[in-house]
């Protein structure tokens, strides 16, 4: 079986591939990313909180709304018993989770509140790519939202260095 392209089709294909390449980058870009420097020894976040006594990690795992208000209330009430100054709070998105941090999540106006708080949104590029196969192009994330390679090796990573897991 021979396979043969024209120059036309070889230039579509080139453009093709160059369109969807810059898709990707212009979604990646527009959160911040930890792709190219996740070092699971070493934790980095997006909040500078040098005084935390409490590391909490929530799970976000299902597809359900009520569930997400749950976990967002349950961030909340960490803040407001230990301080705002006094725990980091980190929520790890991944799977049908991820849809809480979509752009257009009806969560969407509290997630950004609770980030100025102090809270991190995780989300898990894995469940991205999965996403972008259906999508034809990478999921719009609210502009908090940091992205992780896995979110599970994301929860992983923060027990090891210390922090207590919740999954509500």
């Amino acid at each position: 079986m021979k396979c043969t392209l024209s120059a036309r089709g070889l230039r579509g294909l080139f453009l093709a591939f160059s369109l969807f390449g810059a898709g990707l980058a212009t979604a990646q870009a527009a959160n911040p990313s930890m792709l190219n420097d996740f070092k699971f020894d070493a934790p980095t976040f997006i909040h500078k909180l040098p005084f935390a006594k409490y590391d909490v990690v929530l799970q976000v795992s299902e597809d359900d709304p009520e569930r997400w208000a749950l976990v967002l209330n349950n961030a909340q009430n960490i803040l407001d018993a230990v301080g705002q100054e006094n725990a980091r709070v980190v929520v790890v998105a991944y799977g049908p989770g991820l849809r809480m941090l979509l752009k257009n999540s009806p969560q969407a106006k509290r997630i950004a509140s609770l980030n100025d708080e102090g809270i991190e949104f995780d989300a898990c590029h894995n469940t991205m790519e999965g996403m972008a196969k259906k999508l034809g192009h990478l999921p719009v994330l609210v502009p908090q939202a940091v992205i992780v390679p896995a979110g599970v090796l994301r929860i992983m990573q923060l027990e090891h260095a210390g922090f207590e897991y919740i999954k509500p």
